[in-house]
């Protein structure tokens, strides 16, 4: 089994990220932590700062929120639980999935490629989302930010799917939109796509060089 995905040939297997990738979900994330933070009779943050802090994981999310809102420090894990409770019950109100995903989650079904969901978010909420916007049929696979003792940048839940398909690190590309994604794929000897459209930090994405770096994935055809 093996084919050609855009420039890449002889691949086995894609792993995608999630948030900035295949879906964009800024807009339920931002409502479930300004809830949680009336909750616990916080201030507020706006949209697009939520959207320049998502993509490390939700504890890293609660990290950069309680620093914005110079808040104490000792608030973090209330805040993260409550957080975790508004958004799972909350995970797919304004979620879109970007235009382009269907089309390559198609041809590489179709070219029976092997799919992973590789994602920094809780592993209960990723497939949530995954499942209420019907991608999780797609995914033989699917890595939460605390599947494993380790999360992108580190290579561990890329090395964990290589394995678990059986396959070498050029038989597979990593897709996503951020250094996270780049430097993890690099560090487990993958190529790596990167989407300009994504959640980034603000960084360039031309900055973490990537094997090629795209607006949409329509084109990869």
């Amino acid at each position: 089994m093996g084919t050609t995905l855009g420039p890449f040939a002889g691949l086995k297997a894609v792993f995608f990220d999630l948030d900035g990738t295949l879906v964009d979900s800024a807009r339920d994330i931002h409502r479930s932590l300004a809830i949680a933070l009336s909750d616990l009779c916080l201030r507020t943050v706006s949209e697009p700062q939520v959207r320049y802090w998502v993509g490390r994981g939700a504890s890293r999310l609660i990290d950069c929120t309680i620093k914005s809102l110079g808040a104490d420090p000792a608030l973090h894990a209330p805040l993260l639980a409550q957080f975790m409770l508004r958004y799972q019950a909350n995970v797919c109100v304004d979620s879109e999935v970007y235009d382009g995903v269907i089309h390559c989650l198609e041809y590489c079904q179709a070219q029976q490629l092997h799919l992973a969901c590789i994602t920094n978010k809780p592993l209960l909420p990723a497939k949530t989302l995954l499942s209420q916007l019907n991608l999780l049929r797609y995914f033989s696979l699917v890595l939460g930010g605390d599947s494993l003792d380790h999360r992108k940048p580190h290579p561990a839940p890329l090395l964990h799917a290589l394995a678990y398909y059986d396959i070498l690190p050029d038989q597979a590309v990593m897709i996503g939109d951020s250094r996270n994604d780049v430097e993890a794929a690099h560090a487990s000897g993958m190529a790596c796509v990167a989407l300009s459209y994504g959640y980034n930090h603000g960084e360039p994405l031309q900055a973490c060089a990537p094997d090629l770096l795209l607006d949409s994935l329509f084109e990869l055809f």
